[in-house]
């Protein structure tokens, strides 16, 4: 590393869990974030931060006065702009050291096995059913770990995924409920702030992945109340009927749950 990077990355590498050894493993390190909003928004910020040197970030939409409430990436000059655009600007004023590979497109069983395959780890920061099975989906038949995110009103969850190792989405909620049987955060609201932590807490689950330090959230659904300001913990384990990484898995393909380009709106609304 160079001298400002040592400089930059110092309260990291004086940590003994990361060192000089473990923040080069961050800038060699590769995650992919889908949804660059209210979740996707702090994601990016820490691990651009951090040092994670290449940061993949996927959302079809563009930046509206209504996200600035909770999506704290963007600016309200950024109004209109591509929302992977704005990311990309502050996460590389943020850190130069950082490459951000920007994706404005809708994610869908079409393309997201090949855009998973060029990273580490994957976030998923969306806000809809389709497309969290999709993720899941993708990610379990690749191999590829990653976290789960999810958050309405005043409450959140999040839980991080090892493929043949641990639990997935579908052990816990095998097929995606009714359309519209569950509102979106557009319909029912969220509360500003409640992104932030379940992003946090997302982001730092990537950053120990590529540090393979401390104990994942595997095996373990994390739940947040804002309101009654607790935290729980549901113990949970890998389902041996769960349709995709059971014993007999009857989903071997990727599909979508519903019409992508209708329902798979990529971002934390």
């Amino acid at each position: 590393m160079t001298d400002e990077q040592i400089e930059r990355y110092s309260r990291h590498i004086i940590l003994k869990e990361v060192g000089g050894t473990g923040q080069r493993k961050l800038l060699d390190g590769r995650v992919l974030i889908i949804g660059a909003g209210g979740l996707g928004a702090p994601i990016a910020l820490y691990l651009a931060a951090a040092g994670v040197g290449t940061i993949g970030i996927a959302d079809a939409d563009d930046v509206d006065l209504s996200n600035l409430q909770r999506q704290v990436i963007h600016f309200t000059p950024d109004i209109g702009t591509p929302k992977v655009e704005s990311a990309r600007r502050k996460m590389q004023a943020i850190n130069p050291d950082v490459t951000v590979v920007t994706y404005k497109e809708w994610i869908s069983a079409a393309n997201i096995a090949a855009i998973i395959a060029e990273y580490d780890f994957v976030i998923d920061g969306t806000d809809n059913f389709a497309a969290k099975f999709l993720i899941n989906d993708a990610c379990v038949l690749a191999g590829k770990p990653y976290s789960h995110g999810g958050i309405l009103q005043f409450d959140g969850q999040t839980i991080t995924v090892q493929p043949g190792e641990s639990a997935c989405y579908r052990c816990i909620f095998p097929e995606p409920p009714p359309k519209d049987a569950i509102p979106t955060c557009s319909r029912a609201g969220v509360i500003g702030v409640l992104p932030g932590v379940v992003g946090t807490i997302q982001a730092t689950e990537a950053i120990k992945f590529l540090l393979g330090t401390g104990e994942l959230l595997t095996n373990r659904l994390l739940t947040y109340s804002a309101l009654r300001m607790k935290f729980r913990e549901v113990p949970l384990k890998r389902s041996p009927t769960c349709p995709v990484c059971g014993d007999h898995p009857v989903i071997t393909e990727l599909r979508d749950e519903l019409d992508a380009l209708t329902v798979c709106d990529l971002e934390t609304r």
